[in-house]
């Protein structure tokens, strides 16, 4: 079997729903989450929605991370997908050290 990629399903429960609220916040963690796992970012692009949560994007030359937010449960769904040298793992870990959460789910699917 050919292996495309590395997919990590990251799942946030018991999160502080102002963090979740913070677009700037999230941005530059989905940034940061890029560059640690290794990958280049080619657009990023986000929606804040009414009355709560955001949804944000990378597009990256290596697949995309998302995270879509529900301040109203305390909760974040982020997708790290990646192919080539780059490497999802270090991007959950780097999450899990910046997003404060009473506990989370993982799933890593090999694509």
């Amino acid at each position: 079997m050919i292996r495309m990629g590395q997919h990590c399903l990251l799942n946030l429960y018991g999160c502080n729903a102002e963090i979740l609220e913070n677009v700037e916040f999230m941005l530059t963690t989905l940034k940061t989450v890029a560059n640690e796992c290794g990958a280049t970012i080619l657009h990023c692009a986000h929606h804040k929605f009414e009355p709560q949560g955001l949804t944000a994007f990378l597009l990256l030359s290596e697949s995309h991370i998302s995270v879509h937010t529900y301040p109203e449960q305390n909760s974040a769904a982020f997708d790290i997908f990646t192919c080539g040298q780059a490497d999802s793992k270090l991007g959950v870990q780097y999450i899990l050290n910046s997003i404060p959460s009473d506990y989370h789910t993982l799933i890593e699917v090999g694509r």
